[in-house]
């Protein structure tokens, strides 16, 4: 257009700049916002709000802001979705103060919020677990005469899925239904999930006959949960089978989905099977992510093959991959397996040099292989390091210790461990109990045969 001499309109600018948005592309868009302003060609309010969603797309907040000043200065009004598209941009983030602040302003300028301003607002909330500020935020929109949408029961219902509380979930899926407004693909892919963390199977496969008689037919995102579910049961065969009915369906399936496949596979000692699905991925040409890797490399510890599963953290390097500490956990723990705790400390260390912070899951890790030969005074050195950066034994470290003390007939220490771990408000388990009443009965033996 432009080796034509023809001008582009503002419409033909706001179409490319909406699709570099839309791409995440924000570089490009900055370059034609540049050479429109070199070519005079003037910017609507559509074009500074796409602008204004750029920088927040981009974290610039603050220079968002100041937008919308600059906006102003040149005679264009900031209308709701201007306002609406800064407050999301502070909300999610977290940085609620930000986002009220400019809700504050839109008011100031006469401008009511709307349905979108209120979702913003309340996503975040549920996202963040205040789920009764969120909840709250619901009845003033409806005290106002705003009317919910999909999107706002939606936030809610995802929000008491996560927390467990599906009583409440349902109830906002009935209230959503009560007003009109019918449950999405969406609103069924969070109940389907959350049954499914709850292992209720049936109830799963009660909504999933509900969606196919209402017309909707499950996505990827449904078969990935689905396939997700059977793993984390161990259910292989239904797994598969659903597999094959996705790709019959022409739904192409995510790394999301082979991941789960591996997890169970590892889980079913079908290691074999395991490594050729991993091939089979590659040679599609998806490229592995860190959580696909750590799944296949926890299958071949759980099963022994360590050698193995360093191969795979030497492919890891050669790809690019970042290995993170769930990594380093996994390795150090199937040498712990194997009783090389020398090892697995070497392990702990090479995290360190490579900037990867050790969690309270490295240090039990460690803690529990150093109890379970009985080395106990390694063992209290890994506890007290643990301690010295800020990490709080946790009931893993305590039952750990406490087995390693029972096993060592270093009796009195251990309930000495229990009065502590109580002290601090941790409750002791079946396993606590377990090792401490199994080291008296070895005591009661050891006397027996004394008596003898």
């Amino acid at each position: 257009m432009k080796e034509k001499d023809v001008v582009p309109n503002i419409e033909t600018c706001n179409q490319m700049l909406s699709l570099f948005l839309k791409l995440n592309r924000t570089h490009m868009a900055w370059a034609l916002y540049a050479e429109m302003f070199r070519m005079n060609i003037r910017s609507s309010g559509y074009t500074f709000n796409i602008m204004v969603n750029v920088l927040c797309k981009e974290g610039k907040l603050k220079k968002a802001k100041e937008f919308i000043g600059h906006m102003e200065a040149l005679g264009v009004k900031p209308n709701v979705v201007t306002y609406n598209t800064v407050i999301q941009g502070y909300c999610l983030r977290g940085k609620f103060q930000g986002a009220r602040a400019i809700f504050q302003i839109m008011k100031d300028k006469g401008l009511e919020p709307d349905c979108y301003t209120y979702n913003s607002f309340i996503s975040r909330l549920c996202k963040e677990g205040r789920l009764e500020e969120a909840s709250g935020l619901l009845c003033k929109m409806l005290e106002i005469g705003l009317v919910p949408n999909a999107v706002t029961y939606n936030a809610l219902i995802d929000g008491y899925c996560n927390k467990g509380d599906l009583d409440k979930a349902f109830a906002y899926r009935d209230e959503m239904m009560s007003k009109g407004i019918m449950p999405s693909l969406v609103t069924y892919n969070l109940f389907i999930h959350a049954l499914f963390m709850e292992r209720r199977m049936g109830e799963a496969d009660n909504l999933i006959k509900e969606m196919r008689e209402k017309g909707m037919m499950p996505d990827a995102v449904t078969h990935n949960i689905l396939i997700n579910g059977y793993c984390r049961c161990g259910d292989a065969k239904k797994a598969f089978s659903l597999f094959d009915e996705m790709v019959g369906k022409g739904i192409q399936p995510t790394l999301v989905t082979y991941t789960s496949l591996i997890y169970v596979l590892g889980k079913r000692n079908r290691m074999k099977e395991a490594d050729a699905l991993f091939s089979k991925i590659r040679q599609e040409g998806l490229l592995p992510d860190i959580i696909m890797f750590n799944a296949l490399i926890d299958g071949h510890c759980a099963n022994g093959n360590i050698d193995h599963a360093f191969q795979l953290l030497k492919e890891m390097d050669k790809m690019k991959v970042l290995p993170d500490e769930i990594t380093y956990n996994t390795l150090m723990q199937g040498y712990c397996r194997e009783g090389k705790v020398e090892e697995a400390r070497k392990l702990l260390d090479e995290m360190k040099r490579r900037g990867i912070k050790p969690d309270h899951v490295s240090y039990n890790t460690l803690i529990s292989g150093y109890s379970k030969r009985g080395d106990m005074k390694d063992a209290f050195r890994v506890r007290d390091e643990m301690m010295n950066i800020g990490f709080d034994p946790t009931i893993l470290t305590y039952n750990a210790l406490i087995q390693g003390l029972c096993k060592n007939r270093e009796g009195e220490q251990a309930e000495e461990l229990l009065k502590e771990m109580v002290s601090k408000g941790i409750t002791p388990d079946d396993s606590t109990y377990l090792s401490i009443i199994g080291a008296m009965d070895k005591v009661d033996d050891l006397e027996e045969n004394d008596d003898k």
